[in-house]
């Protein structure tokens, strides 16, 4: 599973940092079966995150059609940081104007080709559901984001699932910031196993938070009156 994880300005560091730790420690463990790798849409660069300051470097151009997963980070809107990023285009403020940036550039044909081709998951890990909601690339699909900006992707026709993690098929999402790590270990387990999943968890001393929501089974009818009972 070779998995490309998406770098654009205003990046959340730990929405990018927790999956590829996991994918990472998955490449050892499955003696290189896993690889991930940082890029961006303008190909190898530095990218400047929202939050102190960090950057991180894309190495490639995102490339859909060389990888088996694309993960869309989301964003964590500090203004500070991203003067003068993005071609000097001076700070914003709020998650929307740094997604607007992103939407502006070539991102969105590149998200479009990866959810176009069969054999490609597109995963997202907080706002990165956001950004591709906005992109017009989830309408009808059921994704899940960070619980403050649900609404949000009600009102881009998409069917938001209060969920950690939400399997739409190709697309896979999560919700908070550290759903990352969860979502990533969830792919593991989906895409080459159980074993190693279980082995890089063990090694990251992380235990995964939530069932993952899936389309599958019974829908149940019962939810309202068992709830009224706590």
């Amino acid at each position: 599973m070779h998995v490309q994880i998406v770098l654009f300005d205003g990046f959340d560091p730990l929405d990018v940092i927790a999956p590829y730790e996991v994918l990472h420690t998955a490449g050892i463990v499955s003696g290189g079966q896993v690889t991930a790798e940082l890029v961006s849409a303008e190909g190898s660069r530095e990218v400047a995150s929202s939050i102190g300051g960090l950057t991180l470097r894309a190495t490639a151009l995102l490339d859909p059609c060389g990888a088996d997963v694309v993960l869309v980070p989301g964003s964590a809107g500090s203004a500070e940081t991203l003067a003068g990023a993005a071609g000097g285009a001076g700070p914003v403020t709020a998650v929307p104007d740094l997604f607007g940036r992103a939407l502006r550039s070539d991102l969105p044909l590149l998200l479009k080709s990866a959810m176009e081709l069969p054999a490609v998951t597109v995963a997202a890990v907080c706002g990165g559901s956001l950004l591709l909601a906005m992109a017009g690339l989830l309408r009808g699909r059921r994704a899940t984001t960070h619980h403050l900006v649900m609404g949000r992707l009600v009102d881009a026709d998409v069917e938001a699932v209060a969920a950690r993690v939400v399997d739409d098929g190709d697309l896979v999402t999560g919700a908070g910031v550290t759903s990352g790590l969860d979502l990533a270990l969830y792919l593991l387990e989906r895409e080459v196993g159980p074993q190693i999943a279980q082995t890089v968890e063990t090694l990251l001393a992380h235990e995964r938070r939530g069932t993952p929501w899936r389309v599958q089974g019974p829908v149940p009818t019962a939810f309202a009156s068992t709830a009224a009972v706590f």
